[in-house]
C-alpha cells in the first residue's frame, strides 16, 4: 500500500532538462507543496528546477517521527517510494546527483534526511529544516555508504517542542561519520519555523554547488 503515490506534484522553474540543478522539497505535516515553494523566492536562486510533491492528506505519517517506525507505516515507506521516483525522473532527464538538491521542513524534514541517509552518495546538499533522522530513542540507524562530502545542513529551535535537539544533533553525528560535511545549528528559543540565517545558508549553498566547473 503507496498512500502517496499519485498525489500531485507542484513544480517551479525551468525544465530538469534546461536547469542549472534540481531541488526536491518536502512539506510538513498539515502543509502543501505551495506552502513549502514558499521558501523559493526567499532563496532566490534562479534556473533551479524545483518539485514538490503532496502526502495523502496533506501528512506523511501520523504520529511524531519519535514514534516506533512500525506505528507510522505505509506513510514513511510511501514516503520514500516518492522520493526515489523524483530523484529517477531527475536523473533519468540528464541532472546528475551532485546537483540534485533535497530539502524538508518539519515532517518533511524527518523524511527527506532519513531517506538521504538511506542513500548516501555525493549528492547537491542536504536541508533538514526543524527535522531530524526518523526512529524511536536508541535507534542506530546502520546505513552504509559514504556522502563524499556532501554539505548537509540541520537547523533547529533548541526548544522545538517536536523535535529535541538530542535528535538534531545525533542525526548531525551520524551524517558526519557517513561522510557528510554537516553544518548545525540551534537557535535559542526559536519558534517552529524557518529564519533568514537558514536561508542565507541555502542560499549560498545552492550558489557554491551550482557553479559551473572549471
Amino acid at each position: 500500500m503507496k498512500p502517496h503515490a499519485g498525489q500531485p506534484v507542484a513544480v517551479l522553474g525551468p525544465a530538469p532538462e534546461s536547469s542549472r540543478g534540481a531541488m526536491i522539497m518536502i512539506h510538513g505535516r498539515n502543509a502543501t507543496p505551495a506552502s513549502i515553494l514558499e521558501l523559493v523566492s526567499l532563496i532566490g536562486v534562479p534556473d533551479i528546477h524545483y518539485v514538490a510533491p503532496a502526502a495523502a492528506d496533506n501528512t506523511w505519517y501520523p504520529y511524531s517521527f519519535l514514534t516506533d517506525i512500525e506505528k507510522n507505516e505505509p506513510g514513511i515507506s510511501s514516503g520514500y517510494f516518492v522520493i526515489d521516483g523524483l530523484v529517477n525522473d531527475l536523473t533519468a532527464r540528464g541532472v546528475p546527483r551532485q546537483r540534485i538538491f533535497l530539502l524538508g521542513f518539519s515532517q518533511g524534514a524527518c523524511l527527506a534526511s532519513t531517506w538521504a541517509a538511506r542513500h548516501a552518495a555525493r549528492w547537491g546538499g542536504v536541508f533538514a529544516l526543524s527535522g531530524g533522522l526518523i526512529g524511536p530513542p536508541g535507534t542506530t540507524w546502520p546505513f552504509p555508504g559514504s556522502f563524499e562530502g556532501t554539505p548537509v545542513f540541520l537547523g533547529c529551535s533548541d526548544v522545538d517542542s517536536h523535535i529535541p535537539k538530542e535528535r538534531v544533533e545525533e542525526s548531525a553525528d551520524l551524517f558526519r561519520r557517513m561522510g557528510a560535511t554537516v553544518t548545525m545549528r540551534l537557535y535559542a528559543s526559536m519558534g517552529h519555523t524557518v529564519n533568514n540565517d537558514e536561508i542565507m545558508f541555502l542560499r549560498e549553498t545552492l550558489a557554491t554547488g551550482l557553479r559551473p566547473s572549471p
